[in-house]
């Protein structure tokens, strides 16, 4: 620990800047300017350019970008889909899901539509909400529930809450496809634009 800080002083700042000031205290006693008081100067100098050093920063945390966060969300998206694949649901509700994990494979897919993607952080945030927490809590509830239902006939089906819930994550999915969409026609205006008035 000790010989750690020692090190890390010695490439620290401070202690460059100083020992360039210490040099230049050694130049002035070589050229006679510092006299018979020259450990006086370099040690001065050396204290001086440790002072005026830019204090040390600490280098701040490095995050994933949203592209390595989408590498990830498509891992968690396999494993979401063979958990799915051994979930029974009623045909109609098998239906539904399966449009909505094809509308977010769609949005996973890797090449120009995760290029498109990585430039909306909101946008890769619902998505690994979606598929880390939202569809796999709305089926697991839903087997659960089920299961209590028919212990006690008579509830409402769980089948309509999960109906429902699908249609939203549905409907979420859909409107960030949505806004992608209208990114890249905003980006063809534009070119058009850039176009008609470099012709002018």
């Amino acid at each position: 620990m000790a010989t750690s800080k020692v090190l890390g002083y010695l490439e620290s700042r401070k202690n460059l800047t100083g020992g360039a000031c210490g040099l230049l205290g050694l130049v002035l006693t070589f050229t006679g300017v510092a006299g018979p008081y020259w450990p006086v100067v370099v040690a001065g100098l050396y204290g001086a350019g440790a002072l005026i050093a830019p204090p040390e920063r600490p280098a701040p945390p490095t995050f994933p970008d949203p592209s390595a966060q989408l590498d990830a969300v498509r891992e968690d998206f396999a494993k979401l889909g063979g958990y799915l694949a051994d979930v029974d649901l009623p045909p109609a509700l098998g239906t539904r899901l399966t449009e909505l994990t094809g509308l977010l494979a769609a949005l996973l897919e890797p090449g120009w539509v995760a290029e498109v993607l990585a430039q909306a952080p909101e946008g890769v945030h619902t998505l690994s909400r979606a598929v880390r927490q939202d569809v796999p809590e709305a089926v697991d509830t839903f087997v659960r529930t089920r299961w209590w239902t028919r212990l006690t006939p008579g509830t409402e089906p769980p089948e309509h809450h999960l109906e429902r819930q699908l249609t939203v994550l549905h409907e979420e999915a859909e409107r960030l496809a949505s806004v992608l969409r209208d990114a890249e026609a905003r980006r063809q205006e534009s070119h058009t634009r850039y176009l008609e008035d470099r012709s002018q």
